[in-house]
């Protein structure tokens, strides 16, 4: 059974001082629940990824980054490397972003690199991908994801499914507003694991999470995870507000069938 992820992607959002904030509300949060089948995940900016692991620590909520570098190591002047982020004591991190891949001109083969500098680090990649609207109507939606899947991971050998964790995330649902429907959702989500099986086998596809990410809100969030390929969401602004975090947690740990009780914000 695939835990409920609940991933909160910050992107350029909050201070020294907010991020602190947060992650203390977080914790207080997260003490009063029982968080049997759900992985909370928040990712910070990079500057404040250390102060939020040493606020968390102890506390059932992994730190994720929000990118990684291609290169090892070197003069590569801004860039954050794999080995960097390990010796934080990180678990995860975002690659492939729409974001990246518009503003940053990333391509498949770079962020297919990136998934490896990860895995070398024993870091699991959360291997974002989706369309773009044009895609979407001109009928080219499932043609964009096998793409972008054979591309990311055409060097990556996986041996249980736990190594990785991939994102569906259509660019035009991404801080629009605007959200795939539960059934448009499953259906990308379906075609995503279909080609995980061919690739690694059932159990590996079956162990690989799937998370939805595109206006991902308290108010849609459980009819997206009501579908049996849609395994949490990597979810951007809704994350940024406590309430409405510890709000969709309580929605994936209902769902989980955990009890649980509100916060106290």
């Amino acid at each position: 059974m695939r835990k409920i992820v609940i991933a909160g992607n910050w992107k350029m959002n909050k201070d020294a001082r907010e991020t602190e904030e947060f992650c203390v509300e977080l914790g207080l949060c997260l003490s009063q629940r029982k968080l049997d089948g759900v992985l909370p995940i928040i990712a910070p900016v990079f500057p404040f990824l250390a102060r939020a692991g040493e606020i968390l620590a102890g506390i059932p909520v992994r730190v994720a980054a929000q990118d990684v570098s291609p290169y090892a190591a070197g003069a590569y002047t801004g860039e954050v490397a794999a080995a960097q982020l390990r010796s934080l004591g990180l678990d995860y991190c975002i690659i492939g972003h729409s974001e990246r891949r518009q503003y940053h001109a990333e391509n498949d083969t770079l962020i297919g690199v990136k998934l490896l500098r990860l895995r070398e680090q024993g870091i699991i990649p959360i291997l974002c991908l989706g369309e773009t609207l044009q895609q979407r109507e001109n009928d080219e939606t499932e043609e964009v994801i096998l793409r972008q899947l054979a591309g990311c991971l055409a060097q990556a050998e996986l041996q249980t499914g736990g190594e990785l964790m991939i994102a569906y995330e259509p660019v035009w649902a991404i801080g629009t507003g605007r959200t795939a429907t539960a059934d448009q959702a499953q259906a990308a989500h379906a075609l995503i694991r279909n080609w995980l099986r061919d690739k690694y086998g059932q159990a590996s596809s079956e162990n690989i999470h799937i998370l939805y990410g595109g206006s991902v809100k308290p108010d849609n969030i459980r009819e997206l995870l009501a579908q049996p390929d849609i395994d949490g969401g990597l979810i951007g602004g809704a994350s940024l507000q406590i309430r409405d975090y510890c709000a969709m947690l309580d929605t994936a740990l209902e769902m989980a069938g955990v009890e649980q009780e509100n916060c106290t914000r």
